[in-house]
């Protein structure tokens, strides 16, 4: 069925239901062989009228055990489908469980690099299939294995030399049907999930971005990458149909032409036996009979495709399931300042190219440091690494002359704040968008954090005050309103630690005014590193860090930078300059 590999990791899903697997299995074959009995018994019924060998009631006989064999071939097999169902039902729950677990202990930067749309693909789609696949067509797939057997066996129990015939179209259909799935469409479903993931993906995104696109009276085509996907998926799908066309066609005629080859073979050995009433009965059971293998076989062709569909599935959440989460180490002490110490840090997202180069930098307790530069220059890959969003790649980082490493993550989140350059609100009211900062806050700790974050006009124009859901009934919030009750947020999780990556890029001039006065009461005795691309937000900064293609290029300052006249006072310059154009 599947490889050992797939194999144990689907029963590592089913955990005890494994069994309702297997006896399913083992009670679909039994439903398969009582269902051929019923065939032999309208053979016997035959026999008897036309050899008259018997008393002609007796055929009566036949035809109870054919309904009885038929009746219990019946109620086994939905006995074996529920078993599947159930079994099935657990294994899809279990690795939905298994995998939202354990995707909770992957780093944020897994997140930031991999789609939402791509994730949920991944995991209820294909949870989806494996369920579909082991509830549905396993035991189906089981009977359509054990068919050819009986049907093989039964050919040659009753005329050697018809069951032979019978046995041209089915090695026919076989060489058609490897044809057809053979060289390239071999690799077909991999390269089939593959189009559907990206398609998906692109789709998220491209609803995202609805509004831009009628903003603008722009059509699809202005998402080109959605545009691509859609068409690189017919484009593939088409192909792959294509090809098996002809194959497909000579399969089909091939498995269903069994009498084209019976009755000519059979008129022949009519001709030429002493026993013309024995040929003519086994020509009629094999033209009865051969239909049965016939659907039997589409079944296994069917089912083998949603087999390959499984396999991928299974190995797709298998790789996920196989990302790495954050190292955890033996040996965990405790934090005692909050001081950050980045030494010879090197990193890269992968083995390309290197986004970060032998980074150092020292930030003392308390200091405020801000990091600007060119878009690409590192920034922001470079606050991720001091809450473990990624690793390094090389070198360490350090809080309090603790490596980050052994710092137990749950402590870690505790020291350090986090702003988002969008950051993310929940449909729900302020308060419990707020209390995500601290779960035992009161209302007066809410109350006073939102205050703080320069709330007090949003929360004034709302009918329900703090009790405000956010995003229903029409109540929505710009973006910088939505920075303001994001560092309410922060101001109230009160951590020693607090990183502003490019906080105010969706504020207006008012909202960002209020923004950097919520940010004086966020980052008052605290350690803080601050992304900026205002130029205006780090005059006042401690110590001004500029980078450039990932390594740290002047260090100082506002005045100094400004006196050394390199990279920084350009930039100031520029910016400047840009805030006095005029349309």
């Amino acid at each position: 069925m599947y490889d050992d590999n797939e194999n144990k990791k689907v029963f590592e899903f089913a955990g005890n239901y494994k069994y309702l697997t297997i006896i399913s299995c083992i009670l679909s074959g039994i439903s398969t062989i009582l269902g051929v009995v019923p065939f032999i018994c309208v053979y016997k019924v035959i026999e008897v009228f036309i050899n008259n060998t018997e008393n002609v009631s007796n055929s009566s006989n036949y035809a109870l055990i054919a309904l009885l064999f038929a009746v219990f071939s019946i109620l086994i097999y939905y006995i074996s489908l529920s078993f599947s169902h159930i079994a099935a039902f657990r294994i899809a729950k279990n690795m939905k469980k298994k995998t939202l677990h354990h995707l909770m202990t992957l780093p944020m930067g897994y997140f930031m690099l991999n789609s939402s749309g791509k994730i949920r693909k991944i995991i209820d789609d294909n949870a989806g299939l494996t369920e579909d696949f082991l509830a549905h067509q396993l035991p189906d797939f089981i009977a359509a294995l054990i068919m050819p057997i009986i049907f093989i066996v039964c050919l040659f129990i009753f005329n050697p030399i018809l069951g032979v015939v019978c046995l041209i179209p089915l090695i026919l259909s076989v060489l058609f049907m490897k044809q057809m799935m053979g060289g390239e469409n071999a690799k077909f479903m991999s390269k089939y999930m593959n189009s559907l993931e990206n398609m998906n993906k692109e789709a998220v995104e491209y609803i995202r971005g609805i509004p831009i696109i009628k903003v603008f009276n722009q059509s699809i085509f202005s998402f080109k990458s959605f545009y691509k996907s859609i068409t690189d998926y017919n484009e593939f799908a088409s192909g792959y149909a294509l090809s098996c066309r002809i194959p497909m066609t000579n399969f089909k005629v091939s498995l269903n032409s069994f009498f084209i080859f019976l009755i000519p073979i059979s008129v022949l050995v009519f001709k030429n036996t002493n026993e013309p009433k024995k040929i003519f009965l086994d020509m009629f059971f094999y033209i009865l009979f051969t239909p049965l293998c016939t659907n039997m076989i589409m079944k296994l062709i069917f089912t083998q495709e949603n087999l390959l569909q499984t396999k991928e599935a299974v190995r797709r959440i298998s790789n996920l399931l196989n990302e790495q989460p954050l190292k955890k180490s033996d040996n965990t002490k405790n934090v005692e300042n909050f001081s950050i110490d980045i030494k010879d840090v090197s990193f890269s997202y992968s083995k390309g190219k290197t986004v970060l180069d032998n980074i150092n930098l020292k930030i003392n307790e308390g200091e405020t440091v801000a990091i600007v530069g060119s878009s690409g220059s590192g920034k922001t890959t470079l606050a991720s690494l001091i809450p473990r969003f990624f690793d390094v790649s090389k070198g360490s980082i350090s809080i309090g002359g603790v490596n980050v490493v052994d710092i137990k993550q749950e402590d870690l989140m505790n020291y350090i704040t986090f702003v988002f350059q969008e950051s993310k609100l929940f449909k729900s009211s302020i308060v419990e968008n707020v209390k995500i900062g601290k779960k035992d806050a009161t209302d007066e700790e809410i109350k006073k954090s939102l205050q703080m974050a320069q709330c007090n006009d949003i929360i004034e124009k709302m009918k329900d005050g703090i009790n405000t859901k956010i995003g229903s009934k029409g109540v929505y919030l710009s973006g910088g309103e939505k920075q303001r009750i994001a560092l309410a947020r922060a101001i109230l999780k009160n951590s020693p630690i607090v990183i502003l990556d490019e906080a105010t890029s969706s504020a207006d001039a008012e909202n960002e005014y209020l923004i950097q006065k919520a940010f004086e009461k966020l980052s008052k005795d605290k350690t803080v590193l601050l992304i900026a691309h205002r130029l205006s937000t780090v005059v006042n900064a401690n110590k001004i860090v500029v980078m450039d293609k990932g390594k740290i290029v002047e260090v100082g300052s506002h005045r100094s930078l400004l006196d050394k006249n390199g990279i920084y006072a350009n930039m100031l310059r520029q910016y400047e300059s840009s805030v006095s154009w005029e349309i």
